[in-house]
């Protein structure tokens, strides 16, 4: 057991925190808007905001043991994290979009719409990973 830990402790502990990042991210969304009438856009801005400022945590400390503390490599690695963030929301939003080919008038692929959104989930759980690993806090 102890072997299969340290083999995949990183990809276990990426999919344990990134489900407890959605679930932070679907509770403060949830409690902005029926506990406190948030609108939904602000609230789900908020709720993002909070939910990847968790994630930047957990991935930094737990994830990949990231040690860096001075203030301009922990402003690089926070910057380049939520850019990374930002830039897998866009692919979030779009994805299923041209995987399904709606509003073009040559479908791209033509895939149906839950396989499409979950096909872009999965790539953007990937790419979200391979960034961390590779650019946010490379050994």
């Amino acid at each position: 057991m102890k072997g299969v830990w340290k083999k995949y402790r990183e990809g276990i502990l990426y999919l344990l925190f990134g489900g407890l990042t959605t679930l932070l991210n679907w509770l403060v969304y949830a409690l902005l808007v029926t506990g406190l009438s948030v609108d939904i856009t602000a609230a789900n801005a908020i709720a993002w905001v909070i939910a990847v400022l968790f994630a930047f945590v957990t991935n930094k400390r737990y994830v990949f043991r990231s040690e860096k503390t001075e203030k301009k490599a922990l402003i690089r690695e926070i910057g380049s994290f939520f850019a990374a963030r930002v830039l897998s929301g866009m692919i979030e939003v779009v994805g299923p979009t041209l995987l399904m080919g709606i509003g073009l008038s040559q479908p791209l692929f033509g895939i149906p719409g839950f396989l499409a959104k979950l096909t872009v989930s999965v790539v953007v759980v990937l790419l979200n990973y391979l960034f961390s690993k590779w650019f946010i806090f490379k050994k």
